[in-house]
């Protein structure tokens, strides 16, 4: 039997929690839901009609670029992997996070197995957002998010299997990797981790879940 994820994410565990500088508060205060500033362009999605659950929306390039977090909007990314793909979506969030004046607090998960673990920690934070990068946390993702509704996940250059609806994913011809259970894709390519489609990813995503635009994948 599996321990209670707060009992597991009290366990002694290598993922390394790094605050950010521009931290403001100890996000201990509740407050209301964030909102996006800004609006989404044409062609981000089909305004007449809210994608289905687990469905794949093709935005038009752009179609995301008005769209903004609140000052301070709460996020941790969790990331896993030192490959060069990991390495260059890790860059795009921090970047991005330091554009947008994004509260980020960053827990690296030292291999697969702490995965679970510090999911659990990150959502004891009592963020907005939870950010992944790296396929390494892709299983731990899947066992935990179907638990644990109320928390928004944003997934970039990977995907669960069968999210649920607090579960969004943003992906590519040459990522797309969905679990150990089904392998690496044909198509991936980790040259096609540029900067310009990670920090894409980021925005576009985070752009979706502002909009209440989840439990999908955005396919740039």
């Amino acid at each position: 039997m599996r321990p209670p994820l707060r009992a597991v994410a009290l366990l002694t565990a290598t993922a390394a929690l790094v605050t950010a500088c521009n931290s403001s508060d100890d996000w201990s205060e509740p407050r209301p839901a964030p909102s996006a500033i800004g609006t989404l362009g044409p062609g981000f999605v089909d305004p007449s009609t809210k994608p289905a659950p687990e469905a794949t929306i093709t935005p038009q390039p752009g179609s995301w670029a008005d769209v903004h977090p609140p000052k301070d909007y709460r996020v941790v990314l969790l990331t896993s992997g030192a490959d060069n793909p990991t390495k260059a979506l890790v860059t795009a969030v921090k970047e991005w996070a330091d554009d947008e004046h994004v509260d980020l607090r960053t827990i690296v998960v030292g291999n697969a197995h702490d995965a679970v673990p510090s999911i659990a920690k990150a959502m004891e934070m009592g963020p907005d957002l939870i950010v992944s990068a790296g396929n390494d946390l892709i299983d731990g993702l899947a066992l935990v998010t179907p638990n644990h509704l109320d928390e928004k996940f944003l997934v970039v250059g990977a995907e669960l299997a069968e999210p649920t609806h607090n579960v969004t994913a943003v992906d590519w011809d040459g990522a797309s990797f969905r679990g150990e259970g089904l392998g690496m894709s044909s198509t991936y390519d980790p040259n096609s981790f540029t900067a310009d489609r990670c920090a894409a990813a980021v925005r576009a995503g985070v752009a979706a879940v502002l909009n209440d635009l989840t439990g999908i994948v955005v396919w740039l």
